[in-house]
């Protein structure tokens, strides 16, 4: 099983929780019920620790790199960020109605509870976390000392083992107790008939979105974007395996320099996208959210949902570089700023990662267009 990557281990899980729980077999659905909702509990434990522990030093280093080009560069991938989830918004208002009907999770009359639970308590609510974040982040790059900065690096990596030895192991577990539960009550069938079409819009909307960005930069720098996009293949097929935005670099510096952009730029810049910009995952939890809300009925309202997307440009700034991290960083906000229940939570993660490497490949694909932009602008 450790040779299988986290997607294939994903589906196994949703398989088994749907025989586990289409058995009827109650203890043995209860089993998987109750350690799901014990993993759920670490998770919101575990949130706010994951907050501080990746944006404080993303903020920080961003800081402390100096240059023109930083903010440009940082501005227009924010945009591009931005512009992504509104544009994942204005699809889903339109089309989503029209595929899912809300109660179309409606179980069976079933119910099925954990035999206990663990109650953990998190040290922290999620937007205090985000603001001690900010505060820790910008006060390290304004004094421009190392001890605070290389503890919080040191803090950083043990919330990285964390997720990459316990949360991302045990996720398949996490998502078999969720769907053997769904499949007990009844809820489980028509929940994967409608996700299947939200997989296909959010694909979709990132090849698009992908041409979108192609089309600017090849109006602001006078080349053929069609040819800029075929050159950015590699790196676009290279991601979908990777599942890594950073893992993809060495990829996608090279593409982005049969592009013409410079040595100096690309070199610059695309590291720094590799880690500010997430054009593709913003997609991705836009959609996957507002499809897991019209599940219950309802669909946010732009006032609302406007303002989850620009949290997510900040909270998603140097999101750890394993399968699902975005995914990771963003459940905080689902939570506080969206109002989801863990079920909820567990779908978001099951249908993210199950296209995750796809919104990575939409990633580092922008990210040759910002370079091409602020290649433009560096020759100015």
């Amino acid at each position: 099983m450790k040779k299988f990557g986290l997607l294939p281990k994903l589906l196994i899980g949703i398989v088994l929780g749907i025989i586990i729980g289409s058995t009827g077999i109650e203890w043995l659905t209860r089993i998987f019920v109750t350690f799901s909702g014990i993993f759920g509990n670490f998770l919101g434990y575990i949130i706010p620790l994951l907050i501080i522990g990746f944006v404080a030093p993303g903020i920080a280093e961003l800081g402390q790199k100096a240059g023109k080009l930083l903010g440009i560069t940082a501005g227009i991938a924010y945009l591009s960020t931005i512009s992504a989830g509104i544009l994942a918004f204005v699809v889903s208002a339109l089309i989503l109605p029209g595929i899912i009907a809300g109660g179309d999770v409606a179980g069976g009359g079933q119910t099925i509870s954990a035999f206990f639970e663990i109650q953990m308590l998190p040290i922290m609510g999620v937007m205090t976390a985000l603001v001690t974040a900010f505060l820790l982040g910008l006060g390290m790059a304004a004094i421009k000392e190392k001890t605070i900065f290389n503890f919080m690096r040191e803090f950083q990596e043990i919330i990285n083992k964390v997720i990459v030895n316990i949360i991302i192991p045990l996720l398949p577990l996490h998502i078999l107790g969720i769907f053997a539960r769904m499949a007990y009550t009844g809820e489980v069938a028509r929940t994967l008939a409608v996700f299947s079409r939200v997989i296909i819009l959010v694909l979709g909307v990132h090849l698009a979105f992908i041409l979108i960005q192609y089309l600017i930069a090849g109006a602001f720098t006078g080349i053929n974007p069609f040819a800029a996009i075929k050159n950015m293949i590699p790196a676009y097929f290279t991601a979908i395996g990777t599942q890594s935005s950073a893992a993809t670099i060495p990829v996608t510096v090279r593409t982005t320099k049969l592009n013409g952009v410079t040595d100096e730029v690309a070199d610059f810049a695309v590291p720094l996208c590799a880690t500010i910009h997430l054009a593709g995952s913003t997609i991705t939890l836009t959609i996957c959210a507002l499809a897991v809300m019209a599940l219950e009925g309802s669909i946010a309202g732009f006032s609302t949902v406007l303002p989850f997307i620009m949290m997510l440009g900040v909270t998603m700034v140097a999101a750890p570089g394993v399968p699902g991290g975005a995914i990771m960083a963003a459940l905080g906000l689902l939570e506080t700023m969206l109002g989801f229940n863990e079920p909820q939570l567990a779908l978001m993660m099951a249908i993210y990662i199950a296209q995750d490497s796809f919104g990575t490949a939409a990633n580092v694909t922008g990210d040759g267009a910002i370079a091409l932009i602020v290649n433009k602008i560096a020759r100015r």
